[in-house]
């Protein structure tokens, strides 16, 4: 997905142009997520995961899930979960167990290794947090602003797609 501003209608130009900078920006610093994992992880010598993979470690923590609940519960964006449970089943960072109730359905959890990249991943976000907060880049306020407006544009798409059904 890119946006351009360009394609803002000359009326309104100004909300629009700021919504679509906006929007560029949310893709820009999911990638750019990505890539500080990616590169947190090639300074620590850890190859075999990915930095989606490694963000779906630290967001499943300490909870056991099944596949289709890490969507619902928002610790997986992407459209091909099963294929990175299954790799991270293989390479030994997660258990996977058929459910009691439902033997259809297969639950997950991190193993002690799932454990030791959440808590890598953590001491990352951990730092980050506090160099935006020590810099001066941002202040507690101004990260709640952000949190507040994105959780709006959250609950306004969110509105959008239901109302379609």
């Amino acid at each position: 997905m890119s946006i351009h501003a360009s394609m803002a209608p000359e009326t309104d130009q100004g909300f629009m142009a700021s919504y679509l900078e906006s929007l560029g920006l949310l893709e820009r610093l999911h990638r750019l997520l990505l890539d500080v994992i990616k590169d947190e992880f090639e300074r620590l010598g850890i190859i075999d995961l990915n930095a989606v993979q490694a963000l779906l470690l630290f967001n499943i923590g300490d909870n056991e899930v099944t596949a289709g609940e890490l969507k619902t519960r928002g610790y997986y964006q992407g459209s091909n979960v099963s294929y990175n449970l299954k790799k991270l089943v293989e390479m030994g960072y997660m258990h996977h167990q058929r459910c009691e109730i439902d033997r259809r359905s297969v639950r997950v959890r991190l193993t002690q290794r799932g454990r030791e990249i959440r808590e890598i991943v953590a001491g990352l976000f951990e730092r980050h947090a506090d160099g935006l907060q020590s810099k001066g880049a941002l202040s507690f306020d101004g990260m709640d602003e952000i949190t507040t407006a994105l959780r709006r544009v959250e609950r306004y798409w969110s509105d959008q797609i239901r109302y379609i059904y």
